[in-house]
């Protein structure tokens, strides 16, 4: 255990575009390694995928590691398992770090039975014991009552994913420089069990994950029609509708609205957090917004205690008059911020 070294990153592409989980995991990387005084390195694989080592090394990394093969062109479990575990095995990592993706999942449980290590799912907060050098990994557990932070005390390499979003990406900086370690794979089309016959993209509008301004209620609201006034208020300001679980649970509003540990992860500009009481799975899904404005009659709430500005009262007496005032700003003359 004591020869592995060095933080990893899993580089996802998608059609010659770096993930915006990767970038922001190579800001959370780079803390690990600076702490840890060994390199922060982004492993990438795919097809003419060369050229993206500039971005991973300009966002915080030192080195990239690289393997370009036709046979990646495509995401399949077998191809990229086995470039990762190759890499693995060679330069030997303390710290392996994944998106909380559906492939970064995918790839990171597969290469994690391979190397029969731990990993970590759906981290939301990562540290390091620099005297132990163990990951300090943690996530919310017993339904988000609790946060868990989970050791991997006696193998390596140390494994987790993080959910996108709950990390920030170091500003580029096209002066940095970086070591290119590019690999070879012995692997031939003719000897995967899978093949990729057709991708399909979903077409259907962003998520609440791209949205400046989100409006999100929740039991608070009484019921489906008090929670209407959610979907009121959002739509004077251009701005996306969410949910508390409770709410999605009830029917008011569908899952894809959900925000917090079971549903997404979410960081605009603005945040109404609205007859919301703010248990911590759902502030694991929207406590890095950039302003958070809270409304709930209990001045004891969690959820004041990350807000920003926060208001004591009942929901259907200020919700009405926050719309009123929205619509008669837009009127003389100011403009909707879109989601």
């Amino acid at each position: 255990m004591q020869e592995n070294r060095g933080v990893w990153v899993y580089i996802e592409q998608n059609e010659g575009k770096i993930e915006g989980v990767s970038l922001e995991l190579l800001g959370a990387g780079r803390k690990l390694a600076d702490k840890l005084e060994v390199p922060l390195a982004g492993v990438i694989l795919g097809d003419s995928i060369r050229h993206l080592s500039d971005e991973v090394i300009y966002h915080g990394a030192d080195e990239i590691y690289v393997i370009e093969h036709s046979v990646l062109k495509q995401y399949r479990t077998e191809s990229y398992m086995k470039g990762v575990i190759q890499l693995a095995e060679a330069y030997k990592p303390e710290i392996f770090l994944y998106g909380a993706t559906p492939n970064g999942k995918d790839v990171a449980s597969a290469v994690a039975t391979d190397l029969s290590t731990g990993l970590t799912a759906d981290t939301t907060m990562l540290d390091v014991d620099v005297e132990k050098r163990l990951l300090e990994a943690s996530r919310p557990a017993f339904g988000g009552n609790i946060m868990a932070t989970i050791l991997c005390k006696k193998h390596r390499p140390q494994m987790a994913t993080v959910r996108p979003k709950v990390m920030k990406a170091l500003p580029r900086d096209s002066s940095r420089k970086g070591r290119v370690i590019e690999e070879k794979m012995d692997l031939r089309e003719e000897e995967m069990r899978t093949k990729v016959l057709e991708i399909v993209k979903d077409v259907t509008k962003p998520g609440l994950a791209d949205a400046h301004i989100i409006v999100c209620g929740g039991k608070g609201m009484g019921d489906e029609r008090g929670f209407q006034l959610i979907h009121e208020l959002a739509d004077v300001m251009g701005a996306g509708v969410g949910g508390t679980r409770d709410v999605v649970e009830a029917g008011w509003i569908g899952h894809d609205h959900q925000i917090g540990q079971t549903g997404e992860t979410v960081t605009p500009k603005i945040y109404f957090a609205i007859g919301l009481s703010g248990a911590i799975q759902h502030l694991v899904g929207m406590k890095n917004s950039e302003t958070i404005i809270a409304i709930n009659k209990d001045p004891h709430a969690p959820i004041f205690g990350v807000s920003t500005y926060g208001i004591v009262g009942d929901a259907h007496e200020i919700v009405p008059l926050l719309i009123k005032q929205f619509k008669e700003a837009f009127k003389k003359g100011g403009e909707k911020t879109h989601a």
